[in-house]
């Protein structure tokens, strides 16, 4: 209880940055002049975006940081959903202007997209059911033979899962492929696989909304970076980096931490 006061106590001396300031830093802005942006998602991952379950409404911790960048930019902003495995690709065509999903950022993946700056750091975790004792950490579950894991192919959970937690074989028949995170964690949840690699910030969204059904086990398999992506040489790129620093800078995403990943609870 006391850390968690502390960490409370930490969040709310960072949202009080002084006004003054927040208005120099939007004034130096570009102006977008009322642009629409295309965004596109797959509103797969609580509390970064998803659909809430009681209202319909598509929502979360992406969401609020994009309408920011846009409301600050004096740009507007129209989103669209599409899978994860199209995600990059439409992007790179230029079929949208920039995709969010927490898209970590990799160097293959700059050959097709541009990245914007990192705007969250995030830790991979083991997500399983409530009831699992078989196995508690990455280890244990390489040594349960009959374990499996689900993953969406090309992702970062896939190739932690194949190099961190396995045997390095692509092909492993323990991996089972899935065309979107959601489907994983119904998976996990009807027994059909025994684990699922998660952001810690998804998972615990997941978690809240499980009523014990769902719980993260072992320590973190690593850190990545997020970032928006934009069709290679997009002059949004520059636009919306400067918004991220205004945001960073003048304490809105440690605002935005604070209502999705400790206020919110999922289907309540």
């Amino acid at each position: 209880m006391l850390s968690r006061r502390l960490l409370l106590s930490g969040l709310a001396a960072l949202l009080l940055a002084p006004f003054a300031i927040e208005r120099a830093q939007s004034a130096e802005l570009p102006d977008l002049s009322g642009r629409t942006i295309v965004v596109v998602t797959e509103n797969a991952y609580p509390p970064l975006q998803f659909v809430d379950p009681k209202t319909g409404t598509a929502m979360g911790w992406e969401y609020d940081a994009m309408n920011e960048i846009a409301k600050r930019l004096k740009a507007k902003v129209e989103y669209r959903t599409t899978a994860w495995d199209a995600m990059i690709q439409s992007v790179s065509d230029g079929q949208f202007d920039i995709g969010m999903t927490g898209i970590t950022i990799k160097d293959d993946r700059k050959e097709k997209v541009d990245f914007s700056d990192p705007y969250m750091r995030s830790e991979q975790f083991m997500l399983v059911r409530g009831d699992e004792k078989r196995f508690s950490d990455a280890k244990s579950f390489a040594d349960t033979k009959d374990a499996l894991i689900a993953a969406q192919p090309g992702t970062t959970p896939f190739y932690t899962a194949v190099y961190s937690v396995l045997d390095g074989n692509e092909q492993n028949p323990r991996i089972k492929l899935f065309e979107t995170f959601g489907a994983t964690v119904q998976a996990l949840k009807t027994g059909d696989v025994d684990m699922v690699l998660t952001d810690g910030t998804a998972g615990k969204g997941y978690v809240d909304a499980s009523e014990g059904g769902l719980k993260l086990v072992g320590g973190p398999l690593g850190s990545e970076d997020f970032g928006f992506i934009f069709k290679k040489g997009s002059d949004l790129v520059k636009p919306v980096n400067a918004a991220i620093a205004s945001l960073k800078a003048d304490g809105t995403f440690d605002a935005l931490n604070k209502k999705w990943f400790l206020d919110y609870k999922m289907g309540q």
